[in-house]
Order: C-alpha cells, then structure tokens, then sequence
C-alpha cells in the first residue's frame, strides 16, 4: 500500500507524517523506517525508529531512491514500514509522469513485499493528477 499525503508548505503534512510515524511505531510488528531529506525530524521519531538522512547517501534521482529502497529491504525483511518526508526534494523532480512511475513502482514493491509506504509531497493537491490522487490517503 502506498499512501500520499500532499499539500501546500505549511499546510501540516510533516505534523501528519509524524503523528502516522508514531502510531506505526506503536501497532506495527515489524520495523518502521523514515526517510527525510535533511536533519529535521531528529528530535520528532522516537529512537525505536530508523531514521534516515537521504542527504548523507547522496540519493538526488530516482534511480537511487529505488536502489536504496530495494537495498534497505534486503538488508531487512523485517521493515513493514515505510515514511519519506519531502518526497519530491529527494527523488530530485516535480515531473508528474516520473512521480507517477516511481510510486506504481512502490505500490509494486509494496504488494510483492508486504511494506506499506507514505510519502509527504509538498504541492498544491487540487491540481494533482488522477494518477497521484488514487493514493491520498
């Protein structure tokens, strides 16, 4: 399952993102990872939480976000969530069609591998594609 939570900047996205963290780290089973951009949720995800700075692995496409997640699973089947915060700063690209295909490729790697994934995405939600809108939460 993948689930998108997008909005305008300010409009509480992170705050959701985090509160959603929080309840995983609570009810999930396995391990709950965020990734964020840069050092600003350090002091927000409880230490029981893997919390992964994208800047320090210098994951800047879409090609690298796929490979690290792909590589985070394998390096732990036990990950059965999956939070990224300012999505769009860290696959490096607004373009709709290419966000597009990277989330149906997370969807499919969420059915084959039994990981759920939300993303925060920073826009205006009003002027999303359908292709985006079928995974608001």
């Amino acid at each position: 399952m993948v689930q998108v939570i997008m909005g305008l900047k300010g409009s509480g996205k992170t705050k959701k993102l985090v509160d959603l963290v929080l309840k995983a780290d609570k009810e999930e089973t396995g391990a709950v990872v965020c990734i964020e951009k840069d050092k600003k949720l350090t002091y927000d995800i409880p230490y029981s939480v893997r919390l992964i700075q994208a800047g320090e692995y210098g994951i800047s496409n879409v090609d690298l976000f796929k490979g690290f997640i792909a590589g985070l699973h394998s390096g732990n089947y036990d990950i059965t969530q999956v939070f990224v915060d300012n999505f769009y700063k860290i696959i490096g690209t607004t373009d709709e069609a290419v966000v597009v295909s990277v989330l149906d490729w997370l969807e499919a790697f969420s059915q084959a591998n039994n990981v759920k994934f939300t993303l925060s995405i920073s826009g205006d939600a009003e002027t999303a594609g359908p292709e985006i809108k079928k995974y608001f939460i």
